[in-house]
């Protein structure tokens, strides 16, 4: 995928933003580098802290909007800095994708997650603080991959096996839950749906001979 073709499909997106009356709000940043066989996207995966809903998951850099914020997107770009290093007051924002809710199957106060994208023009040197176990860049044509597509087998009641994409080592690289919807979107905006969630997620997948490690507390990436 082109970059020329993310820019152009995210300036005319739209997007959802969710109300966010009563509720928490957080903001994520999809961050894209170029690379020779085309753009490469930013994960992070977030260290295991007790009580954390999001504790071990494939996750985009972010975090909660604090008050001094001075607007959601900051939060992002604060969060970004924070947590890998990377410096975006000087990237190049492309757009923003549709709000999402998250937390909301962890019985806790649900949060609205904005995420917007950006891309870097130059080098950027990975330095994950405490919060982030490890931080790499990953292919994003490699993300409709119909082999990296599988099964995470959530153990939250009700859950079951839930879609996901396999970034890395099996045991520990799977995005699912939020930043699986978010990427949902972004290939749904450049005009390269992912396949559907459902249907390519096969029922057998809880019998993985992997088993993800207790991830399921939360919704998700």
């Amino acid at each position: 995928m082109k970059l020329d073709r993310i820019r152009s499909a995210l300036a005319g997106h739209r997007p959802d933003t969710t109300a966010a009356a009563g509720k928490r709000r957080a903001a994520v940043a999809m961050v894209l580098r170029p690379a020779e066989a085309g753009p490469e996207v930013l994960f992070i995966e977030r260290a295991r802290h007790d009580g954390d809903p999001w504790s071990g998951h494939m996750a985009f850099p972010g975090g909660r909007v604090e008050p001094g914020d001075e607007h959601v997107r900051r939060a992002a770009e604060r969060e970004t800095l924070e947590e890998v290093g990377v410096d975006l007051e000087a990237a190049e924002s492309l757009g923003r994708l549709d709000d999402m809710e998250g937390h909301h199957v962890a019985g806790v106060p649900r949060m609205v997650v904005s995420a917007f994208v950006y891309h870097l023009s130059g080098p950027a040197n990975l330095e994950p603080n405490h919060e982030v176990a490890e931080a790499f860049w990953f292919p994003v044509g490699s993300l409709l991959d119909p082999g990296r597509h599988v099964g995470y087998a959530t153990e939250r009641p009700g859950l079951g096996t839930l879609p996901g994409i396999l970034v890395g080592v099996p045991e520990r690289h799977v995005v699912w839950g939020l930043t699986y919807r978010f990427l949902e979107g972004f290939f749904r905006i450049c005009g390269e749906p992912l396949p559907d969630r459902w249907s390519s997620v096969d029922a057998s997948a809880a019998a993985l001979p992997w088993k993800p490690e207790q991830r399921s507390t939360g919704s998700g990436g």
